[in-house]
């Protein structure tokens, strides 16, 4: 039989914003699937500091969301582990300027597989135990899926097709799992990008009304927010962004 305590699954999870959001989760007593796609040390890291605090309350799971069939078997690995799932946070994004003239397939292919296409399979294959559980799912999407960010389109449409899916999901498959969305704004500046430089990341902060970055925290408590206080909220999408969004 499985067992009563609520399982989330998160994507991404082995560092940063899932990261937290995972660890904010196992805190409230949850277990915890920390799906990694590279980063093995950093999640065995966070798997072990879990399961020191509570035995058998967190597994790592390794997954290539750029390939089907790791997406499908992730989802399965999820619901085995202790025969459940209560939520699923796609959190997992792949992010870097493509401008047009540039863009490749590959480029297409990379992003659209894990941002757009690995969200709307996990989901399908989790399904059936989400929906056994009443549970619940909360996609990261972006302040930029409404109002592009110049030379990230690939980007950009990945992120707004994965709005559309919140939004539709809310709708076909109510009542049992409630499905909403986070879109964070300048919490932790992206890995990697050298467009992301000190100058704009003060060209964003003066847009800002609250005139600062946010935290990893910011994000985890609004998603927690969705996932466990949050009965009657569905086809949601919570911009947690400082008031950015209101000076684009």
């Amino acid at each position: 039989m499985p067992e009563s305590t609520p399982v989330a699954l998160i994507t991404g999870s082995a560092h940063r914003l899932g990261a937290r959001t995972a660890q904010m989760l196992h805190k409230r007593g949850w277990n915890l699937a920390i799906h990694y796609r590279s980063r093995e040390d950093q999640a065995l890291e966070v798997v072990e500091a879990m399961n020191r605090q509570r035995p058998n309350s967190a597994t790592a799971l390794q997954a290539d969301l750029s390939k089907m069939s790791d997406t499908q078997r992730l989802g399965h690995e999820a619901m085995a582990q202790w025969g459940r799932l209560d939520a699923l946070v796609n959190n997992a994004s792949v992010f870097y300027p493509n401008p047009t003239p540039e863009a490749t397939e590959d480029d297409w292919d990379s992003i659209m597989h894990t941002n757009l296409k690995a969200p709307f399979f996990l989901l399908q294959a989790c399904l059936p135990s989400l929906r056994e559980n009443t549970g619940s799912v909360v996609n990261l999407i972006d302040i930029y899926s409404d109002k592009p960010l110049a030379n990230h389109p690939l980007y950009c449409v990945s992120k707004a097709g994965l709005a559309a899916l919140t939004r539709s999901w809310a709708k076909d498959l109510a009542p049992e799992v409630r499905v909403n969305g986070v879109s964070p704004g300048a919490i932790l500046w992206p890995e990697g990008d050298a467009s992301v430089d000190s100058e704009y990341q003060s060209t964003i902060l003066a847009k800002t009304p609250l005139n600062r970055t946010g935290t990893p925290d910011d994000i985890a408590r609004t998603i927690v927010f969705l996932l466990e206080d949050a009965p009657f909220i569905t086809g949601q999408i919570i911009s947690v962004d400082g008031g950015r969004s209101l000076n684009m």
